[in-house]
Formats: structure tokens, sequence, C-alpha cells
């Protein structure tokens, strides 16, 4: 294949070949990364269900796991789990148990919602670092409900929560998890602290860069200290604009917060809805550490978000700039053995339409077929 949409042979190989991450050695380089599918039992627990659905995906290099709250203030949407109670440790053990006897390695992500969050979910007033409200609604266990406006996080907030983080991050290594993802994308409470649209505070944890990076820094480093840094990761989307979300001085921020944090020596960053744009460059600059790039698909069409190719080709565009490891991922869900189909070239399957993604039961979670060896081919240079 000779035009620069199709993957060439040597992107192929690199993508399929041994990684090292942390302590972990990844057998490639494609990760599925965390992608909410509400399917929680009462109380935040994880189910059975949940562990068959990641085992089927060992075959990723890395699986990190949904976003699981860290308190009860900081669950965005029903049916999410949890990393707060004993029960919601015991139901994430099924799940890293599963996914080590299928020959897999599993990450949780850490996520506390922020202002994106309802006390028809909680129970409680979200907190925020200031008292501005989503725009537009949000889905409830009613229905879509208005946004309630956040509480101002105070000092003792600020404290509670880092503490609350560093305890989720010991209840999935508790769990048997290989690592955490700290969530500080897409919109949620870290997220929020870096946005001028979210963060007008005007005492040390706002206003200028440093004073917007704060937080973030030190929940991670705590994140870090409790747990180890090569079982830490970090994930950022610096330009998605995603639940009211506006940076207005990324170029300097992101690079500014990655300075900040390279001393600890992470296992990971993790860029979501990456392309390779001048601040993508720059942010490779400023990180030496492992860089795992989510691409955005400019291939897929509206009426269907997977690429005919799985994904292969923007994998391809983001190794290319500089992308360590990639992170697929709507095709996850519709195929269990994304990797492999990837690897021989074979077709992947549709997502469902029939179904909702969110919330249900097996249909449409774990009942995707894998491919038979009849439907491989060789991947051509």
């Amino acid at each position: 294949m000779t035009n620069e949409t199709a993957p060439s042979r040597t992107a192929a190989q690199r993508l399929f070949a041994p990684a090292r991450l942390g302590a972990l050695d990844l057998p490639n380089r494609v990760v599925m990364p965390p992608m909410s599918r509400n399917r929680a039992a009462a109380g935040g627990v994880p189910t059975p269900l949940m562990a068959e659905y990641y085992a089927q995906r060992a075959g990723a290099g890395l699986i990190v796991a949904e976003a699981s709250s860290p308190n009860q203030v900081g669950y965005t949407y029903p049916g999410v789990p949890g990393l707060f109670t004993d029960s919601q440790v015991d139901g994430w053990r099924l799940v890293a148990d599963a996914v080590h006897a299928a020959g897999g390695r599993i990450f949780l992500q850490i996520e506390h919602g922020g202002r994106i969050g309802h006390p028809d979910t909680s129970g409680l007033i979200p907190l925020a670092p200031s008292a501005i409200a989503l725009p537009g609604y949000i889905h409830t266990p009613h229905g879509h409900g208005e946004p309630p406006v956040p509480r101002e996080m105070s000092e003792a907030d600020l404290l509670d929560t880092l503490a609350d983080f560093t305890a989720a991050a010991r209840n999935a290594i508790r769990a048997g998890a290989d690592g955490v993802e700290v969530h500080a994308a897409n919109g949620y409470l870290l997220n929020q602290f870096l946005a001028t649209s979210t963060n007008h505070r005007t005492d040390e944890y706002g206003g200028s860069v440093a004073g917007r990076i704060k937080f973030v820094v030190e929940v991670v480093q705590a994140v870090a200290a409790a747990i180890g840094p090569e079982r830490t990761g970090l994930r950022l989307s610096p330009g998605n604009p995603h639940n009211g979300i506006e940076v207005d001085d990324a170029d300097a921020l992101f690079p500014a917060l990655l300075d900040a944090l390279a001393p600890l020596g992470l296992a990971y960053l993790h860029l979501a809805y990456a392309s390779p744009t001048p601040l993508f460059a720059t942010l490779r600059e400023h990180w030496r550490g492992v860089l795992i790039a989510n691409p955005s698909n400019p291939e897929a069409p509206e009426s269907d978000p997977l690429p005919a190719d799985g994904g292969l080709a923007a994998a391809q565009r983001i190794l290319d700039a500089g992308a360590d490891l990639v992170a697929i991922g709507r095709p996850f869900i519709a195929n269990p053995d994304l990797v492999e189909r990837l690897r021989t070239g074979a077709p992947v399957n549709p997502l469902r339409t029939d179904l909702p993604l969110y919330g249900g039961g097996a249909a449409g979670y774990t009942d995707y077929p894998v491919m038979a060896a009849s439907d491989t081919r060789a991947v051509s240079a």
C-alpha cells in the first residue's frame, strides 16, 4: 500500500512490537483506553459480567479500565463503579484476576466528576474548583436532569479529595491491578482545575498557570508516592472542549504541567483525542517518558463511529508523530480480539446500533463475536 491513509508495514510492525511500561512488559503497543459502559451493580460494585468483558479483551498490550470514583461525591453517572469501599475492591479484584488469567495487564482509572454530578446519583451536591454549573443537561437515574451549581471546594475539601485519590490508588493495587491512571481529562474535576472556563479561584489554586496546575500536580504526586510512580499514569485532553472546558493558554499550561511532573518518573502520559498538531509535538518534547496517544479517527463516517480498518491508519499517524503506545477506543467495544484483527488485517465488527452503549446486560457488551481462522488475511506492505 502506498497511499498516505494506509499504514505501512513498518508502522504495523511497530504497533505489534513489545514495549516496556513501568515494571510491565507489554506484548504489543495497543492500549484499550477507559470507556465507561455503566454496568456496575448497586453501590458502584464491579460485576462478574464486567470481569468477562475485560478478560475478553486481554489481548491488548494494556487495558485501562473505565473511570472509577474515589469517593461518593465524585460520582458522575448511574452505573459507574467506585474504588472506595471493600465491596468495590472485591469487585475489581474479580476483574483484575480475570484479565491476568487471560494473560493481560490492567490499570484502573480514578475519576472524580467535580461539577459533573447530581444529587440524584450521588446523594450529594457536587464539588468543583468554582461554583459554575455544567452547561446543558446531565444524565441521572431519572433521565436528563438540570446540572446543579456545584459547591466551590474549600481547603478542607481539597485535602479530603487528595486523600481520597490516594486511598483509591491503594485500593486499586489491593484489588490486584497493575497500576492506576489519574483522570485529568474530558472536563472532569482535575481538568476543571486546569481550565479557565471552570476555575475562577483567587487563591493559590487558581488564576495563573502555576495556580491552576497546582492541585493536579499535588494529586499525581500523592498517588505516585502511595503506590509508586511506575504504577501511576496520567490522562490529559489538551484539545477537547467536552463538558464546557476552555483552556485559553494551553500552549503555556500543558508544557508547564508536564515539566512539573517530569521528575516523578511516571509510568506514562496518556493524551486523549490526540492528533499530530504543533501542541502535540511540544508536549512530546516536554515529556520524555512513555507517551500513550488516543488518536482521533477522521476516516470514521458519522453513521458508524468505527473506521473500516479498526483505527490502524490513525495509529500509524500518531506513532509517526512520536507516540510510544496507541490507545484505540470504540473498536475494542465491538471487537474483543481487536489486536489480532489489526495484526492480520481481518475485518472488524461494526458497533451494534440496536442497543445503547451505556447500561444494560450482556447484549452488546460481551456477546460480540471473535473472528474465525478463515477471516484472517496478511497485512500487506
